[in-house]
Order: structure tokens, then C-alpha cells, then sequence
């Protein structure tokens, strides 16, 4: 991606520290499974449930409890102690805010940004506890993206997808979890999960996950900063982190039913039909099959 022009962004915090779960266990990671990003249902989020039921917690009795988290860290907004890939993270976050202010604008709206926190390993969030394993995710109640920039080379090495084209990827789908949220979508979302089952909810899910991929790529389409390779970074990027692909590379049997994220081929679908469009009303994944 054609950067180098791009202004960064100024709606950061860099956490340091380390923050703990307030308010009983349930609280934070109740809230903040249904929202996380780009690895909810892969092999970090098993390490955390398999130790949540080690501690004799059932995870599923988590999904919706409040509570707070205790707030052990500390803020920097100085742009000067920021890292090389943080300053590119923000020159990714500006990008979208660029977008998304003229989709918004042209609807008669006004497009608020999200802040993008940036903590490393352990952090502090609105819905809990932010952790590493978990990857990058957003979080409605303080309406931020949380990221440990160490994912970026775990997305490489683990997964496969390297190429600055996929991490720019992985902030514009959280940035849609954003706009989903200032649309309305994840409160309705969460209030219908919160009335049917485990199957059902994880449907819901998954459709509001591929919006967020096809999101992604109006962003990517209306930044007009693609250069040659960054579609097919793209593509991989959104293979590697399908739920089958990931329950394959766990040694497990591909199960739709528990699908969060959806499949890869559904999420390359609705990552090339926003760079094919630019235009988020082609992104209603509840008015289709999801397919």
C-alpha cells in the first residue's frame, strides 16, 4: 500500500502495564468474546477456554455479564514514543477515517473515529481484560480497537499471510466492527444473541464478522493506495483466518455449526465483493445467505 502520503491518525493511547479482569471473571470476557477480531474461534481463543475450564468456568456462562476491568495501566498519547509499525498502524487508521468521513458525509451523517489502543501482551479494555492470544479486537464500550502490533508477525509466521496490505486488512475489519457499531448493528446483534442458542448466536456472528470483511474491502477499495500484490495479500490473509482452515490446522474437523468468523471461502467472497463494489450497501450480510 501507498503509504508514504497518508496522515496518521491521532486517535491512539499506548497502554503500559498490565490489566486484570474487575467485577468477577465473567464481566469483561463476557462482553468481549462476541467482539473480538480476526481470531476469535482459533487457536488463542481455545488456549483461554481450555484455561477458563481448567479453572472449573464453563466459557459459555461468560457471554454476556458486565463488569469492568481493573485498570493497572498507564496512557501515553505522545506520538514520539511511538514504534515504526505503530506510526504505520495510524497512517492505516487515518486511511479509514478518510473513507468512512466521506461514506458518512454523503449520507448526511458524521462519521466519529474510533481510537486505536495499542498494548502489548496484556492490556487493560471497556470489555475486559485485553490479551494478546486473543488478537487484535474491538470493544463497544469504549468504541476502540485494541491491537498488540506483535500479531502482525504472527499473522506472517503462523499464518501465512504476509505483506502489509493483510495487517492493513486486519485494522479496516476491526474499523467495521466500529461502524457496524455506530450503525446500530452490534447492539441488535448481541440483544438477538442473548434470546437464542449456541448455534444460532454463532450464525449471527458470523454474518456480522463477514460484513466486517466486506467492509474491509470498501476501505481498501476507496483509499485508492492499492498497488499491485496487495489483492492477492488480501485474499490470503482472509483464507488463512477462515474457521475451517483454522480447525483443520488445530487437527480438528471443520464443524460450520460453531463457525464465528465464517469460512474462508465466505470470507474472501465478502472481502472481493467490497473491493469489487466500494459500496457498503453491498455488504448487507443478514439480507442473504452469507454465501
Amino acid at each position: 500500500m501507498r503509504l508514504d502520503d497518508e496522515r496518521e491518525s491521532s486517535n491512539f493511547e499506548v497502554q503500559s502495564g498490565r490489566g486484570g479482569f474487575g467485577g468477577g471473571l465473567g464481566g469483561g470476557l463476557g462482553m468481549l468474546l462476541p467482539f473480538i477480531g480476526s481470531r476469535f474461534g482459533c487457536g488463542g481463543i481455545v488456549v483461554v477456554f481450555i484455561i477458563l475450564a481448567v479453572m472449573g468456568v464453563n466459557p459459555l456462562s461468560l457471554i454476556g455479564g458486565g463488569g469492568g476491568v481493573q485498570q493497572n495501566v498507564s496512557v501515553s498519547r505522545d506520538p514520539q514514543k511511538l514504534s515504526e509499525i505503530q506510526h504505520w498502524s495510524l497512517k492505516v487508521l487515518g486511511s479509514t477515517e478518510r473513507v468512512w468521513g466521506q461514506i458518512f458525509q454523503q449520507s448526511g451523517q458524521q462519521y466519529q473515529p474510533t481510537v486505536l489502543s495499542f498494548y502489548s501482551q496484556a492490556g487493560a479494555s471497556g470489555c475486559g481484560a485485553a490479551q494478546s492470544a486473543m488478537g487484535p479486537f474491538y470493544c463497544p464500550n469504549d468504541k476502540k480497537v485494541y491491537l498488540d502490533t506483535d500479531f502482525f508477525t504472527e499473522l506472517r509466521q503462523r499464518f501465512g499471510a504476509p505483506g502489509d496490505f493483510a495487517q492493513a486488512y486486519v485494522i479496516a475489519h476491526e474499523v467495521g466492527h466500529h461502524v457496524q457499531d455506530l450503525e446500530g448493528t452490534l447492539g441488535q446483534v448481541q440483544q438477538r444473541q442473548r434470546s437464542v442458542g449456541e448455534e444460532e448466536g454463532n450464525a449471527l456472528q458470523v454474518r456480522v464478522e463477514l460484513q466486517a470483511d466486506c467492509y474491509a474491502g470498501v476501505w481498501a477499495k476507496r483509499t485508492g493506495l492499492m498497488e499491485a500484490g496487495d489483492l492477492e495479500e488480501g485474499m490470503t490473509a482472509a483464507q488463512s483466518i477462515g474457521d475451517d482452515t483454522l480447525q483443520k490446522a488445530a487437527g480438528r474437523r471443520p464443524v460450520p455449526e460453531s463457525f464465528t468468523h465464517g469460512s474462508s471461502e465466505q470470507r474472501m467472497t465478502w472481502l472481493r465483493k467490497g473491493l469489487d463494489s466500494g459500496d457498503p450497501a453491498q455488504c448487507d450480510t443478514f439480507a442473504s445467505a452469507a454465501r
